[in-house]
């Protein structure tokens, strides 16, 4: 080679740099040109790998998904080690639904070049559509981990793929004394703390991350997915709109936006959006499974059977899809639906999450089938399951309601009398899960001024932030600050109550509905701060009511209910805490007992609208035929008339529980009246 050849090369090669790289920056705004970039680049130099690569990417940007995967495999038969064109592919595959071959395509990227950050990413992207939330998460460190170039930092990312908090959290915070605009590491803080359950710590980081950098939609996602968790639907669904506005074909902001539409009640355009994604992306089963949630909420229950089987048959170890055929109440399975969950408890590679809710599902099918020691055992196991994964403290409600007597005193209530905001607008149901609230949010919700919701977090993010707790080792500052809040605070504390569940109102009738069971914790706080606010005690037989809190598996919290001495304490405090309340602010509360509801429901349905202020509507009575959206586990058969089947149905398994009827105690012997 001459000296004068030399500059030349350099300049072909630098001209074939700036082609690529203005092609990558054509394929966001505009693929159809990075395409004709990317075709004038293999006319002047045939066969070009960048550039076929970037082709296939634009072809597939442009919705000829399936185009570019036949282009793509032309490509890797010639070269089989061609880790770019296994990237393109693995999304080209994604893009036509193909989840399982994506995430083969792009594992097979990362075996050849486990450098190469985007592919990780995209492999994160599919295992989340895929359920698989562990593997997608190291997929998303490995990304972080490969996109870095900070030592530090590639440490930090280590530590947390490992899942070694202590030594990932130190090295995070000491990173961010010397970088504290580091959105990488700002974001991987708040992973650390989602982990550990720290929610509204990964909060405040993320929402530093996009102050940062508002175009960083990695951490906005992360972000709307801590806000659903939080209870903070109207933001969560704020934040998936904005991250479909830039990309919205993304699978996974569809299936955010689509959840968080289901949050804020939107429930037939939820089930469009379900319904528009797994057209595009059929084999998914989550998504099929969320989508049946979405047709049961609105009473579509054929429709949503099928969308569960329909995960099933993608995923035949999707224990969750057969729990929530068990959890309509009304269905009943086959002998060879039994056959099925029995064979997939028989594996040893399925997650301990599927194998408890095989557990739940086939304590249904066999109560149903009458087989009632069988049908124990496999709730007991599903209970042994469901106890190592929380964190239940078993003395936590007797120490606070200890706490609440002191501070719920007839002196409190007295001095505060009025002082909260005076809107009448909210009626509370609480008491025990399984009790039947959604019964009575049936009966009330037929009326016509009132409006059923579900049961909404509200009430308790509020006693949450007057607690101040920001770890679970440090002491609430919750029930005692509520002898502290100023009348001023006090009305403003039930103003943002009504704004928070502002968005959940649909109709503009007058009266709403919170049916939050756990509210009981919270009666004295709502009375203070909405002191014209219904409350209603829904509570049932203990023994009836525990035992059915104890065979159902709850989509979080009521931590509980998963033991049967455990469900018997927590009753008797229960009781006693209305009690309590019941003796310090008489007749604020009124106590619908289940049992004569079912037995006289016209008597106890005038009762409950007389509390509540509301002219009789025969509507009431014929409530099954009210057309509403119910999220509960209650939902189908509170589409039915009232029927006393029901009532007794524990006295079948009395045999094996006697240590739930010894936790109860007295609440036993003197139900329905409080010891």
């Amino acid at each position: 080679m001459s000296t004068t050849d030399a500059p030349q090369e350099q300049k072909t090669t630098g001209n074939l740099a700036d082609a690529l790289a203005h092609g990558a920056a054509l394929l966001e705004k505009s693929p159809k040109h990075a395409a004709e970039q990317a075709k004038a680049i293999i006319a002047s130099i045939p066969g070009q790998r960048d550039a076929r690569v970037l082709l296939a990417a634009a072809m597939r940007r442009q919705g000829d998904a399936k185009g570019a995967l036949d282009y793509l495999q032309q490509m890797i038969a010639e070269d089989a080690g061609w880790a770019g064109a296994h990237y393109e592919m693995g999304l080209a595959l994604g893009a036509l639904g193909e989840g399982k071959g994506a995430i083969r395509s792009l594992e097979r990227a990362l075996s050849l070049d486990p450098n190469l950050a985007t592919a990780w990413r995209a492999l994160g992207d599919q295992l989340t559509l895929a359920g698989d939330e562990g593997g997608a998460d190291s997929a998303y460190m490995r990304h972080i981990k490969t996109a870095s170039k900070d030592p530090r930092l590639l440490e930090a990312a280590d530590a947390l793929a490992r899942n070694d908090i202590p030594v990932a959290e130190r090295l995070l915070k000491a990173y961010l004394k010397q970088h504290p605009t580091d959105v990488a590491a700002i974001r991987m803080l708040a992973e650390l703390a989602a982990r550990i359950g720290r929610y509204q710590d990964a909060e405040h980081l993320l929402q530093r991350c996009i102050e940062l950098a508002p175009s960083f939609t990695a951490a906005r996602h992360n972000l709307a997915i801590i806000e659903l968790r939080l209870g903070k639907s109207e933001e969560a669904y704020s934040e998936a709109e904005t991250l479909l506005r830039n990309d919205p074909k993304n699978p996974n902001y569809r299936t955010l936006y689509s959840s968080a539409l289901v949050r804020v009640g939107e429930y037939e355009k939820a089930i469009e959006s379900y319904g528009s994604l797994l057209k595009e992306y059929p084999k998914q089963p989550k998504a099929w499974m969320s989508y049946g949630h979405a047709l049961k909420t609105v009473g579509r229950t054929p429709d949503s059977i099928d969308a569960y089987k329909r995960s099933i048959d993608l995923q035949p170890s999707l224990g969750e899809a057969y729990w929530s055929l068990a959890n309509l109440k009304t269905f009943r399975f086959e002998p060879h639906d039994i056959t099925a969950m029995e064979t997939q408890l028989q594996r040893t590679d399925i997650e301990d999450d599927d194998r408890l809710h095989l557990h739940f599902a086939l304590g249904k099918a066999l109560e149903d089938a009458k087989e009632y020691e069988a049908s124990f055992r496999h709730y007991e196991q599903g209970n042994a399951i469901r106890q190592k994964q929380i964190v239940y403290d078993e003395d936590e409600m007797a120490v606070r309601l200890d706490r609440l007597k002191k501070v719920l005193t007839p002196a409190l209530f007295a001095a505060k009398a009025g002082k909260g905001c005076k809107k009448p607008d909210p009626i509370f149901i609480v008491g025990m899960p399984r009790a039947g609230s959604t019964l009575l949010e049936q009966i009330l919700s037929s009326h016509s001024q009132v409006e059923g919701t579900m049961e909404l977090p509200d009430i308790i993010a509020i006693a949450k932030r007057l607690g101040g707790k920001a770890k679970r080792s440090e002491e609430s500052r919750y029930p005692e600050i509520l002898s502290e809040l100023s009348d001023v605070q006090l009305k403003a504390l039930g103003e943002e109550y009504l704004e928070r569940t502002r968005i959940q109102r649909k109709t503009g009738k007058p009266f709403f509905i919170d049916k939050m069971p756990n509210n009981f914790m919270h009666v004295g706080l709502i009375h203070l701060i909405l002191p014209n606010a219904k409350i209603i005690d829904a509570r049932r037989h203990p023994m009836a009511c525990c035992f059915s809190g104890f065979k159902q598996h709850f989509a979080k919290g009521q931590g509980f209910s998963y033991g049967l001495e455990r469900i018997g304490r927590y009753y008797r405090d229960y009781v006693l805490s209305m009690k309590h309340f019941d003796e310090t602010a008489p007749g604020v509360v009124h106590r619908v007992i289940y049992e004569e509801m079912v037995a006289d429901p016209e008597t106890q349905i005038r009762k409950l609208l007389d509390y509540c202020g509301l002219p009789f509507e025969e509507a009431c009575l014929s409530f099954h035929e009210t057309e509403r959206a119910v999220r509960t586990a209650s939902s189908e058969q509170v589409r039915q008339p009232i029927y006393k089947s029901g009532v007794d149905q524990w006295v079948n398994y009395e045999p094996w529980l006697g240590e739930l009827k010894a936790a109860l105690g007295d609440v036993l012997t003197t139900y329905p009246a409080a010891p």
